[in-house]
């Protein structure tokens, strides 16, 4: 089999990122259709957003929409982290998704401070996160070696 020359300059384990990204789509999906679902039940009309007598829709149609809100957030952190941390980019990932399935599994009660459910998923975006700072810091030789080179 003849790979392509940028798949080569991957590194081992990247399809574990590429896996994980791909979760995101399907729990992006899977808050889509519970909104659609939901403007049916509560009959919300597009283009509205929002009831103005349904806190349960409400609160359904929030959970995609702050999860979108941050979403390219995460794809970022996510694909260029995985270039130096591949397995940990990706299992930050994975945990980053769960903490989507359960806030959005407390928000869905009509309780919103059940959203709290995925307030773990913060971590994740903290190693996600630092995964990209070390990849930067790293690539611009302020790093490596074992001791640091900062120039300013």
């Amino acid at each position: 089999m003849v790979l392509s020359k940028f798949f080569e300059t991957l590194p081992e384990g990247y399809g574990y990122v590429v896996f994980a990204g791909t979760g995101s789509i399907f729990v992006n999906m899977w808050m889509a259709i519970n909104v659609g679902r939901a403007r049916k039940k509560f009959e919300v009309q597009y283009p509205d957003m929002y009831s103005a007598t349904s806190k349960e829709f409400n609160c359904i149609q929030r959970v995609h929409q702050n999860t979108l809100e941050s979403y390219p957030q995460f794809l970022m952190l996510l694909f260029v982290g995985g270039l130096q941390y591949p397995k940990i980019s990706a299992a930050a990932g994975a945990v980053y998704l769960a903490s989507r399935i359960a806030y959005a599994l407390g928000y869905y009660t009509g309780d919103p401070e059940k959203r709290r459910w995925g307030a773990f998923g913060h971590f994740a975006e903290l190693v996600l996160l630092g995964n990209v700072v070390s990849l930067a810091a790293h690539q611009l030789g302020w790093v490596g070696s074992g001791h640091c080179r900062m120039r300013f």
